[in-house]
């Protein structure tokens, strides 16, 4: 019986993407950040990793989709913020850019590293942020470097 699992050694040539929305700027930075971070600290070369930046998290799918078609990577860091307000707009948008994004990844095969916080306050993004609940930027780096390692041994 055969058995597979990924590691955090990036495929040599791999390219990979930081697609982070522009709203809530401090906590989406430092996501990035993280991200940057990861991607470095596991022997990815800085040039090997774009950055794109959209306006917000209901733009990150399309855009997603279209870095896929047009660059194509190895892998993508989807990263962003969206905090609960007084109306549904908060789970119309977090919870369709989830789906988009799942749509991506099955469509394309290509792995998206879902690091788009959906949070009840930003108390809640910024212990997620690089504070006490970690960098959910680094930890969606990792996963993608880590799918796109484990796609290579499977195919």
């Amino acid at each position: 019986m055969a058995h597979f699992e990924g590691d955090v050694q990036s495929p040599g040539s791999a390219r990979y993407a930081i697609l982070a929305s522009r709203w809530n700027p401090r906590i989406t930075d430092a996501l990035v950040e993280g991200a940057r971070r990861a991607f470095a600290g596991n022997g990815v070369p800085a040039e090997a990793v774009d950055v794109i930046r959209v306006p917000g998290a209901w733009e990150l799918p399309v855009a997603a989709a279209q870095a896929l078609d047009r660059i194509g990577y190895a892998g993508l860091v989807v990263l962003g913020c969206v905090v609960r307000g007084d109306t549904r707009h908060f789970e119309q948008v977090a919870d369709e850019c989830a789906r988009g994004l799942m749509r991506v990844a099955l469509d394309t095969g290509v792995p998206v590293a879902n690091g788009v916080l959906a949070v009840d306050d930003y108390a809640h993004a910024e212990a997620r942020a690089g504070g006490t609940h970690g960098n959910k930027g680094e930890e969606a780096a990792l996963v993608v470097i880590e799918m796109a390692n484990l796609i290579g041994k499977l195919a």
